[in-house]
């Protein structure tokens, strides 16, 4: 009788063990994925948040990248319509559309480079955003709300003068926080001085 009961007991506990194990099996899986996504999150180092600091260095590059795309383009562009210039037969002594041949194609070859340069940001913003991939969501939301800051913060110039020029109207010389922190000082220092001789 004994021997019995002892060999039904493990019967009935492994039976219990078997109907409880899904639900604390779910249970822990819960508990194990929390405790995962906690530490994953612990596990990002604070450099994945741009600050401003870093933010404002990245866009005074940008503005870098973009202005050698268009020194780049502006003469790949000379080059390029000098190159079709050149081949053209034309009549030095005969006007093209009213005017001097050498005037109109040295015009023609200005605006091959002006165009250049207008399709250097394009470009150069291109190569930008390839170089800083990760960082285009965070530059987007900060590029906004720097934008919301300097409309908010700078001067009106309709109250301009020669003797007191708006400082910096777009912030497109600020490059630090140091160097915002500046450019507050200019606003507040235009409008004392409009204040003083209105």
């Amino acid at each position: 009788m004994l021997t019995t009961t002892t060999a039904v007991m493990p019967l009935r506990t492994a039976a219990l063990s078997l109907r409880t194990s899904p639900a604390i099996a779910a249970r822990h899986a819960s508990t194990s994925a929390q405790t995962a996504s906690t530490n994953a999150a612990a596990a990002v180092p604070q450099s994945q948040t741009l600050d401003w600091d870093s933010f404002l260095r990245l866009r005074r590059m940008k503005r870098r990248y973009n202005l050698v795309s268009s020194i780049f383009t502006s003469v790949v562009g000379t080059s390029i319509g000098m190159g079709y210039l050149a081949n053209k037969e034309i009549d030095v002594t005969q006007p093209v559309m009213g005017m001097d041949p050498l005037i109109l194609f040295g015009l023609a070859t200005i605006s091959c480079g002006a165009v250049g340069w207008l399709a250097g940001p394009a470009i150069g913003g291109q190569v930008f955003g390839v170089m800083n991939r990760r960082w285009t969501t965070q530059i987007a939301e900060r590029e906004r709300e720097f934008l919301t800051r300097i409309r908010k913060n700078r001067v009106d110039p309709s109250s301009q003068s020669m003797s007191n020029p708006v400082p910096d109207y777009y912030g497109e010389k600020i490059g630090s926080v140091q160097q915002y922190r500046q450019w507050l000082r200019d606003q507040r220092a235009f409008k004392l001085k409009r204040e003083k001789f209105l």
